[in-house]
């Protein structure tokens, strides 16, 4: 669950929320510009914006983690290179096309940072391409060169939140969070709503810090609060071919109490890892499943993962209909398949704090099903219904409260524990993904 809890009763509401969590650190710039393009697989018109994430100077302290899926983007194969540079001192950001699998997509991509590095008078290996959106499309490399100019001549100092709505598709609304430690701070935004089940996911997440943090100790920072958080959320369990983590540290405040850091990072991980799933396509529920007395904490991941994947059971709580035998199910048949010999005779479930099974057999009952009921409908996002032509959409873009449907397994053989963070099925979810690309 999010540090803070947080309700929203309008959009401006909420826009003034994240407002207040975007000041940058020092030492850091960001600018957008947005253009008109037909793509060359496409005849018909488009848009995209460009975002410039810079440091007033190229530092050494920069780290990133990368998606695991075997048709990696351009932007990330050419990423896992620039791991090994000296410095980094930009992050060149584009929506709408992934660059993925493209015809000299890595070409591509590295033309426009030499554009941007000189716009910025850095060196190319120093700027990092970052891309989301169509898979199989072109970068249109002509009208990103010529907006360069415009995102450069944009860079201010004071806000993230222009960048954190620059990287944005799908999603209903930008997302930023943010703490401090000590002098310095931690501010992050993230873009992520479909395509996700970390390892990563389609979703770019980028930190920036003005607390010295040396390389390694950044990258293993980077690595845990992962692991941890972004690696245990999943939308519809589809790892994109483009998640991006990064973050950059400029390095202004130092004698940093390391732990302190990691702490605060993990936080705001935390934090932006369940707006990914609030906000991911036609989410109108989050599950937060807890799974605790396993042997590993990654039996614990893996039971969790396949509640949250399990599209029966994500329908039902779509529709307010605690129908636990999905639950059950999904559960037993995860474990059939990947560990027949898992001890489940002391497994234990609640939902919504109230207790629906023990000693092999449901504890189920009129009061416990209107029970059930209520917590569900209180753990709504929005109500849903069709347009007159029978479409489904998000009628609200902003989050009004951070409720989730609360899920607890214990099976009482171990010390493992994990919380998976996942979302329901929804008619929004099959229209967007339906009519993505029209």
């Amino acid at each position: 669950m999010p540090s803070t809890q947080l309700t929203f009763s309008n959009r401006d509401e909420h826009r003034a929320w994240l407002a207040s969590q975007s000041r940058l650190p020092r030492g850091f710039r960001v600018g957008t510009a947005s253009f008109d393009f037909t793509p060359v697989e496409a005849d018909k018109p488009a848009a995209m914006t460009l975002t410039v994430i810079a440091a007033d100077r190229p530092t050494s302290d920069f780290a990133a983690v990368f998606t695991r899926n075997a048709f990696p983007g351009a932007p990330v194969i050419i990423g896992r290179k620039r791991l090994a540079a000296p410095k980094w001192g930009a992050i060149l950001v584009n929506n709408k096309i992934s660059n993925v699998c493209a015809p000299g997509g890595e070409q591509t991509a590295e033309s426009i940072c030499s554009a941007a590095a000189e716009a910025l008078g850095m060196k190319a290996s120093e700027v990092l391409p970052s891309s989301t959106g169509v898979i199989g499309w072109s970068l249109p490399f002509e009208a990103m060169k010529a907006a360069i100019p415009s995102a450069v001549s944009a860079l201010q100092a004071g806000s993230f939140l222009p960048a954190a709505e620059g990287i944005v598709t799908t999603d209903l609304y930008p997302k930023v969070r943010s703490t401090r430690v000590g002098e310095g701070r931690i501010v992050g935004i993230a873009k992520g709503a479909g395509m996700v089940e970390p390892n990563l996911a389609t979703m770019l997440v980028y930190f920036l810090t003005d607390l010295k943090i040396d390389r390694q100790a950044l990258r293993e920072s980077l690595q845990f609060a992962v692991d941890q958080t972004f690696n245990r959320i999943s939308i519809d369990s589809d790892t994109s071919t483009s998640d991006t983590v990064a973050i950059l540290s400029s390095g202004g405040v130092e004698d940093v109490n390391l732990s302190d850091f990691r702490a605060a990072l993990l936080e705001v991980c935390q934090d932006l890892a369940e707006d990914v799933v609030r906000n991911g396509e036609g989410i109108r529920h989050v599950l937060n499943i807890q799974v605790k007395g396993t042997p590993t904490d990654q039996d614990s991941v893996s039971i969790g993962k396949a509640i949250a994947n399990a599209p029966l059971f994500k329908c039902a709580i779509a529709g307010n209909d605690p129908n636990v035998g999905r639950l059950v199910q999904a559960i037993g048949k995860h474990l059939g398949a990947a560990a027949p010999s898992f001890d489940v005779a002391g497994m234990t479930l609640k939902l919504g704090g109230h207790e629906i099974f023990r000693d092999g057999v449901f504890q189920l009952n009129p009061a416990k099903e209107a029970a059930l009921v209520a917590h569900l409908e209180q753990a709504e996002l929005y109500q849903s219904a069709p347009d007159p032509r029978g479409n489904y959409s998000p009628p609200i873009d902003y989050p009004p409260h951070e409720r989730c449907v609360e899920i607890e397994v214990d099976f009482g053989v171990g010390r493992g524990h994990a919380t998976v963070i996942g979302g329901d099925l929804t008619h929004e979810y099959v229209t967007e993904n339906a009519d993505y690309r029209s």
